[in-house]
């Protein structure tokens, strides 16, 4: 829902621009045909490496007053003033879920509590979340040595245990909470929130996992003993869908994870039962030609 949302906010700006080209925060979308389509309407992805230095990249003649789309996942306080200074239209088409994330960390840090948050700590959801913890994002090993140990990222069942150890060894009485990057796994989230638990048994345990994620997620498990194989359509660097491909691939039948259907392999027209999900920001019309793909391939 997130992503889609902020296609339509962008394709609705872009309508009323006049010519003018409309940036966004990173690509609003994993999907090369989709990018594309918006490319040519004038909607632009600024790279990586402007993302990072953003307050000043944005603040020259070919951005400024122009429109800024923050994308789904959301971006911290201190990018987000940095942009309105620059003088661009800003819109924000963060995810209501992400957005009330955001809302919940600020709420807990200002009330002391040592957070945890599971997720990959370089994705632009998690980055955005730790701007909300009231500190600038850094990393696990900066913020060791900056001696603040009031937030960390752990990507794992394996990092929860060591840092919440470490957490346990410095203050045992510490308050804590868990919040997690939205596409997260169900079980991954809870996993991680019992080695945790082992140390803190109060652990404030916080729904932050989007419930359209979880519903695809339990859909593909209630599929997975009827099928053969399964194909996952998505883009490769979107984390829900990532991990739909880690469920598919944990049941052990053959898995694969497309971008269109020409990344079907061949071998999988040749099972009689294959099962299709798709990563919530996969267009319809990609899933519609992997449909069709299948049906024909079968019929021949």
């Amino acid at each position: 829902m997130g992503v889609r949302r902020a296609i339509d906010m962008a394709v609705e700006e872009a309508r009323n621009a006049n010519g003018k080209p409309v940036y966004t925060l990173g690509p609003l979308i994993h999907n090369p045909k989709v990018l594309n389509d918006l490319n040519a309407l004038g909607i632009k992805a600024i790279n990586s490496e402007q993302l990072r230095t953003a307050g000043s990249t944005i603040n020259n003649e070919d951005c400024i007053n122009h429109s800024i789309i923050i994308r789904a996942h959301g971006i911290s306080p201190e990018m987000e003033k940095n942009l309105l200074e620059s003088g661009c239209n800003l819109i924000d088409a963060t995810c209501p879920k992400v957005k009330a994330n955001q809302l919940k960390i600020q709420e807990l840090s200002k009330a002391g509590f040592f957070l945890f948050l599971a997720g990959e700590e370089n994705h632009a959801e998690i980055q955005g979340l730790l701007g909300y913890a009231e500190q600038r994002a850094m990393s696990n090993e900066q913020r060791a040595m900056s001696n603040e140990k009031k937030y960390l990222v752990v990507s794992n069942i394996n990092d929860a245990q060591k840092e919440a150890e470490k957490l346990f060894k410095i203050n045992k009485t510490a308050r804590t909470a868990l919040l997690g990057q939205t596409t997260i796994s169900k079980d991954e989230y809870f996993n991680i929130a019992n080695e945790i638990k082992v140390f803190f048994p109060d652990l404030e345990i916080i729904n932050t996992i989007c419930a359209a994620t979880g519903e695809r997620q339990q859909a593909l498990r209630e599929m997975l003993p009827l099928v053969e194989a399964v194909i996952v359509a998505g883009g490769e660097e979107s984390a829900n869908t990532r991990s739909l491909f880690a469920i598919a691939k944990e049941s052990g039948k053959p898995t694969v994870l497309v971008e269109s259907a020409g990344g079907i392999p061949e071998e999988f027209f040749k099972f009689e039962t294959v099962g299709l999900c798709a990563g919530a920001s996969t267009p319809d019309s990609v899933i519609e030609e992997i449909e069709k793909a299948l049906t024909d391939g079968f019929k021949n």
